[in-house]
């Protein structure tokens, strides 16, 4: 034998996810590629002196796992060591939030700022028995009158501050609210503390922005935690120049910069896919295209390692904060609207085709955040109408969340090669507030897997972290039940898909996503060795067990990155 395999396993589930979810007993990985994939007679004659054998007992072997919609540097920066967590079960209520932030006030030095990150109405006591009642400036004041405090909702799209921070950021009952923002005021017209989506670059403009050192410590964190549950590769969706006020820069193009030295001095321990962000919510297409123009097509020095896959744009909002537009009204009224420049629908229906026509026209991907049935529609019509345009072979165009995509959508999408990128882990956690905003039967269809994969939609499946955890076992348990965080209820059920389904969003199809589904996202000889094992037997597991299956080992590209079978 010229060439001895690294690493053999023997004795497992070996879930290939080929075309035809095969499964297998035995794999080999030689030089970072995967050799041999069959039973113990395929992989045997590779085993020698410096082979590493894996007796799995019965365990499963997945490809490296794909999270294909993940703010890894915000990540990082919005969990502990460098955050208050503030998510559920971490808090219960508003009371729990004050003690965490007067807790950090006694740690650290004065007048810094406190940040904490995850808190959702939905799991905070006093909000769930009396829904007008909404985190206070004066929920925080009493812990901490001198230090600022900024605490960002598990969305990413509402922040609510203390009242030093108003303070700090000159934001009194005279301040007027950027386009695409608000400024929540109680009766008398103050203040209450809380911004909503561009309202918050108010206190994003007035925080001192992250230092490199703060950036890299962050991604370090976040590529440690990814390694720990299996995921190998993830796209980073919005990075430059629109992000300088998001999370104190977190999605700037600095960030870029800190992965490029990452991978550079052999730290990067996932692949990473790159969406460029050259504007935020409330621009003109001119300022997109201006932008865009002038960012010009960043090169890769390792594509298989860090590749620039496409632009971001923002379309509309979310449904919590009634910014998803919508073809029907919310409970209470408003349809919300796209969240581009513009006075009118009309108008603003221009702008978006035009930012999305330009980049089209460029040459890029296209990744759009879009979550309202309407907005859903407006982006599929301009992606047909821009590839009619100007045809181009294989754009693989997606929509970003897609919570109430229409079977209209689903045909425009499906017919022209584009895909849809769903959240899961949002399902599973706002699956029961939702119903407050949209309605029973309406909250139960958000985030239809089931009808896009039969409408022949490539579907990938991402956290959004920080948003929700990267923890892709609830994200299979939650297509495969639909049940809801807080309650347990289904919610959905026609909207449920099977396992291997599941699967593909997290592995062949999110490579798809990644240009990359011809190199990795299954496990075939010739494609890179990107491996998850989990403990157990993934294919017989009841789907309510699978989030607390372990994760014992992750290798990237043939290097073992997470190991406790050694432990």
């Amino acid at each position: 034998m010229d060439t001895y395999a690294d690493l053999v396993f023997l004795g497992g589930r070996v879930v290939t996810v080929d075309a035809e979810f095969s499964v297998a007993s035995a794999l080999a990985v030689t030089g970072g590629v995967i050799s041999a994939v069959g039973g113990r007679d395929d992989v045997a004659p590779l085993v020698g002196p410096g082979t590493r054998v894996v007796d799995l007992r019965g365990a499963t072997l997945l490809p490296g796992i794909n999270d294909s919609h993940l703010h890894g540097c915000a990540f990082g920066m919005a969990t502990p060591p460098l955050s208050l967590d503030l998510g559920h079960p971490a808090v219960s209520s508003l009371t729990d939030v004050a003690e965490a932030v007067r807790e950090a006030v006694g740690r650290v030095p004065g007048g810094q700022w406190i940040t904490g990150h995850g808190w959702d109405t939905g799991y905070l006591d006093e909000c769930v028995s009396d829904p007008s009642r909404l985190p206070s400036r004066r929920d925080l004041d009493a812990v901490s009158p001198d230090h600022p405090v900024v605490l960002y909702s598990f969305s990413g799209h509402a922040t609510w501050v203390n009242s030093k921070a108003l303070e700090l950021i000159g934001v009194d009952r005279d301040t007027v609210a950027p386009p695409g923002g608000a400024i929540v005021v109680d009766e008398a017209g103050e203040p209450t503390g809380l911004l909503h989506e561009g309202a918050q670059a108010l206190v994003q403009n007035a925080l001192p922005p992250l230092s490199r050192q703060e950036r890299t410590d962050a991604i370090r964190s976040n590529l440690a935690t990814l390694a720990r549950l299996g995921v190998t590769s993830y796209t980073e969706p919005g990075l430059g120049p629109g992000g300088d006020g998001i999370m104190r820069g977190a999605l700037g193009a600095e960030t870029l910069d800190v992965y490029r030295r990452l991978l550079a001095d052999g730290e990067l321990t996932a692949r990473l896919g790159v969406l460029l962000l050259p504007t935020g919510m409330a621009s003109t297409a001119e300022e997109f295209a201006r932008t865009l123009t002038a960012l010009g097509k960043p090169g890769d020095a390792d594509p298989r390692r860090l590749a620039i896959l496409g632009v971001k744009i923002f379309a509309d909002g979310i449904v919590p904060n009634k910014t998803s537009w919508m073809h029907e009204p919310y409970i209470g009224g408003g349809c919300g609207s796209l969240c581009v420049g513009g006075e009118t629908d009309t108008e603003r229906t221009a702008e978006i085709d035009a930012m999305i026509r330009h980049a089209h026209a460029a040459g890029h991907q296209l990744g759009v955040h879009v979550t309202g049935d309407r907005a859903c529609d407006t982006v599929a019509d301009a992606f047909a109408a821009a590839m009619a345009e100007h045809p181009r072979p294989d754009a693989r165009h997606y929509v970003i969340h897609g919570d109430f995509l229409t079977a209209h959508s689903m045909k425009v999408l499906a017919a022209h090669g584009f895909g849809v990128n769903m959240n899961p882990t949002i399902k599973w956690t706002v699956a029961d507030m939702e119903e407050e905003f949209v309605g029973a039967e309406r909250a139960a269809y958000a985030w239809p897997y089931r009808d896009a994969i039969d409408a022949g939609v490539r579907v990938a499946s991402g956290s959004d972290a920080p948003v929700t955890s990267p923890d892709w076992r609830q994200g299979v348990a939650t297509m495969m039940l639909r049940e809801s965080k807080a309650a347990g209820r289904v919610s959905g059920p026609e909207q449920c898909i099977g396992l291997a389904e599941a699967i593909r969003t997290y592995t062949i199809d999110a490579a798809w996503q990644d240009f990359a589904d011809d190199w990795k996202g299954s496990l075939e000889p010739g494609k890179v060795a990107d491996l998850c094992v989990l403990d157990g037997d993934l294919l017989t597991a009841d789907p309510h067990d699978i989030p607390e299956m372990p994760v014992v080992l992750t290798v990237v590209d043939g290097r073992v990155v997470h190991d406790t079978l050694r432990d």
